[in-house]
């Protein structure tokens, strides 16, 4: 680039008062992402000289140029300022998060815009208390002690009864408003998302006809103890007989499958079955040998000691003896004979 045709630093207007911006190549802007590319060349004197003050006029003349092209674009007022409408961006530029989506209108919202009502404007944090003679806040712990502070005493009107306690009333009537606060802002959530939500907080229902309703009402009936026995019926309802109740929904019939299909099913399920490989546990097999081994020793043992005892043996009777089996005392003393007294033995001689 020639000397010439070079702006100076020093030769430009003074950067505070000037909205006009003279360069040499068209920077490009995308007002949508408020990005401008300048790709002219830097003047190396002026940056040497002092570089500081030269970047920040550079980037004062870029900002300005991005500014002059906001301008372009129809502008709109928008709670107290004045809003350009830009058009789509030339540049994607990576972001860690989604563009936030606008806010859904709520009901009230809806019927403001609806019916050309101006938004409420922003209300201030605390308000003034006549009876306390002070500030107290619009919400949070301190609104609720000023209550208690406020309404210590509470004046029963004559159209209610004398017993009832207004602090309890009171405080149901706050919690009601509560639930009904809590569940119209559910709502609106549901009805930003297209979810279908009745008016009364119970879920929703398909819509029945009249011979479903009667059946219904029917099975309500016999739903008791005494099976409807003593169940007084209403005076629209129909009587229907137990054959004519109509169920409130059908139920789902698979469809018939053709005979290859359900060959092929039968196949999987065969194939599934014998290509099982069974897993042996080695340890468990083990354990349970070694545990059918000590059992058996065990009854072994116990089986030894029951016949050391003499469990075995049969008692015998006075005057019997084992090769006489009629009882009888055997004659010329056939056997040793013991004498008490002495502890000797004397064989018997036997007779002939």
């Amino acid at each position: 680039m020639n000397a010439e045709n070079v702006i100076r630093f020093e030769e430009t207007r003074d950067p505070a008062k000037s909205t006009s911006v003279a360069k040499l190549v068209d920077v490009e802007i995308d007002p949508a992402t408020l990005l401008v590319s300048d790709t002219n060349e830097l003047d190396l004197k002026a940056y040497r000289n002092n570089a500081d003050k030269y970047l920040e006029s550079l980037a004062r003349d870029d900002a300005q140029l991005l500014i002059n092209a906001l301008w372009e674009y129809p502008t709109e007022r928008y709670e107290d300022c004045i809003v350009a409408k830009l058009p789509p961006p030339k540049y994607v530029i990576p972001r860690e998060k989604p563009v936030p989506q606008p806010k859904p209108l709520t009901r009230w919202e809806e019927f403001a815009k609806r019916k050309g009502i101006e938004p409420n404007k922003k209300k201030s944090n605390l308000t003034w208390d006549d009876v306390l003679k002070k500030w107290v806040p619009r919400f949070g712990y301190k609104k609720s002690a000023a209550e208690k502070e406020k309404d210590w005493l509470i004046e029963i009107p004559q159209s209610e009864d004398p017993y009832v306690d207004m602090f309890e009333k009171k405080a149901q009537v706050k919690s009601e408003k509560v639930s009904k606060n809590e569940f119209q802002r559910l709502r609106n959530i549901a009805k930003a998302k297209n979810v279908k939500v009745p008016s009364m907080g119970l879920p929703p229902t398909p819509k029945l006809n009249s011979r479903q309703l009667n059946s219904a009402a029917k099975i309500a009936h016999l739903s008791t103890a005494s099976l409807g026995k003593f169940q007084p019926h209403s005076s629209k309802e129909k009587l229907l007989s137990r054959g004519n109740i109509v169920p409130l929904e059908k139920k789902r019939k698979l469809p018939v499958p053709s005979l290859e299909e359900e060959r092929k099913r039968n196949l999987n399920i065969a194939n599934s079955i014998l290509n099982k490989k069974p897993k042996l546990d080695v340890d468990k097999v083990v354990n349970r040998q070694i545990h059918s081994e000590e059992v058996e020793a065990s009854e072994q043992k116990q089986s030894k000691k029951r016949k050391g005892r003499g469990g075995g043996k049969k008692r015998r009777s006075k005057g019997h003896h084992p090769a006489n089996k009629e009882g009888k005392k055997p004659k010329g003393g056939g056997g040793k004979r013991l004498f008490g007294g002495k502890g000797k033995q004397q064989s018997g001689r036997k007779r002939r």
